[in-house]
């Protein structure tokens, strides 16, 4: 049985941040187009993993986005596969979980690797903060960036500071009308 891969993916701007320095994120809300690239790509993940701040915005919008009747396909379905999704949100702090989701209270290092080992589809890595946790304990398996044609000058950066370098294999490249580009690198 093989591993299943930890997948960091992110929307960054030109300069490689993922975030304004106000920790706004509204510049990179991507398209249509790419929004149902991010959609086909979501629907063959096995499960999100989570850390509290993103998993309290996803689950602000997400639960009933596709209730809305002004809400464009693209986010109805986004949030009928989001709701489907196994998440499995890394806090301390929270009490409780809702929608598909699993909270996880123990070891990082111990209990992706436990996620890992299970059978199913790859999982997803969101959020800044967990993922560079996960990047820094080398259990990042793969990148997925959508490059913005955006420069913010500053802000919360998509890769943290690292003690030590290792090398990437370009799988897969898209360029989008809107100028995003999509990105996707094997690590090792």
């Amino acid at each position: 049985m093989g591993m299943r891969k930890v997948i960091y993916s992110m929307l960054i701007s030109l300069d490689g941040y993922v975030e304004s320095p106000s920790g706004d994120i509204g510049w990179s809300a991507p398209d249509e187009e790419v929004h149902a690239f991010i959609n086909d790509l979501s629907r063959d993940m096995g499960g999100s993993l989570y850390g509290r701040r993103l998993y309290e915005n996803m689950a602000a919008f997400w639960p009933t986005a596709d209730q809305n009747p002004d809400a464009p396909a693209v986010e109805v379905e986004y949030a009928r596969l989001w709701r489907a999704m196994p998440k499995y949100v890394f806090s301390k702090t929270l009490d409780k979980v809702d929608w598909n989701s699993t909270l996880m209270t123990g070891d990082l290092e111990e209990e992706v690797t436990r996620l890992k080992r299970q059978e199913g589809g790859d999982l997803e890595v969101g959020g800044a903060t967990l993922a560079w946790s996960v990047l820094r304990l080398g259990l990042v398996d793969e990148f997925r960036i959508f490059l913005q044609p955006y420069v913010l000058g500053s802000g919360k950066p998509f890769f943290p500071r690292l003690d030590t370098a290792f090398k990437t294999r370009l799988l897969e490249t898209k360029a989008f009308p809107s100028g995003i580009v999509y990105l996707r690198y094997e690590v090792g």
